[in-house]
């Protein structure tokens, strides 16, 4: 029989889902990378430009996933305690967030003039630079190591996966459309995108700012 304690439990696993899966989406913000996208593979046919899209979403899911899950034994090798990394990912949001509150989007993913060009010299632009660095950059990789961190439970580590799958498939989504958005919002329409999508970054990394701070005192005293 399904119970009010079955649903309460299923509706608090949805919004865990949503919190991470919003989180993540504005950290990584493909909207942003749509431009980047739509330069790169200007004057390459459709089912060339669609092949990269999907090989972009598939590499991008594969890092998060791999630093997701080997994330506490990276901790563990260079001796770092999962507060200091809060302090550290929260920093590194944070100045990621105001980039992408300032339109430096590009720039502070490494993606400057000397990339592009070499960019675009290149046949297969999926996995660099687009899975790696504009989308899934330290801000991202940091949240997810610790998220880890902070759920020992299979389950909602599961849900976390099962985050970063859904990611992917709006990353792939963005790009395949990638001409048609730029076209409809343009330059400035998706730099508005980005100014939100910033705000809200910014406070994710205020807020782990804040919890490894906090976590740390109580540890001293």
């Amino acid at each position: 029989m399904y119970t009010f304690a079955a649903f309460t439990a299923q509706n608090q696993i949805m919004e865990f889902f949503f919190a991470i899966l919003f989180s993540l989406f504005s950290i990584v913000d493909p909207p942003g990378a749509i431009p980047v996208y739509v330069a790169l593979t200007a004057g390459r046919p459709r089912p060339e430009r669609n092949k990269i899209a999907l090989m972009t979403s598939v590499y991008f899911m594969l890092i998060l996933v791999s630093f997701f899950l080997a994330g506490t034994y990276i901790l563990s090798f260079f001796g770092i305690t999962v507060h200091a990394l809060r302090i550290a990912g929260g920093l590194t949001l944070m100045i990621s967030g105001f980039a992408l509150m300032s339109g430096r989007f590009n720039k502070e993913r490494g993606f400057d003039k000397n990339a592009e060009k070499q960019s675009q010299e290149r046949t297969d632009v999926a996995f660099s630079p687009m899975a790696m660095p504009m989308l899934s950059g330290p801000g991202s990789i940091s949240y997810l190591i610790t998220q880890y961190s902070q759920h020992p439970d299979w389950g909602q580590r599961a849900m976390i996966v099962a985050a970063i799958v859904a990611v992917a498939f709006l990353v792939w989504m963005c790009l395949r459309v990638a001409p048609f958005l730029f076209r409809v919002f343009g330059t400035g329409g998706l730099n508005a995108i980005a100014r939100i999508m910033g705000f809200i970054v910014i406070a994710i990394g205020v807020q782990f700012i804040v919890d490894g701070l906090v976590h740390l005192v109580q540890e001293m005293n």
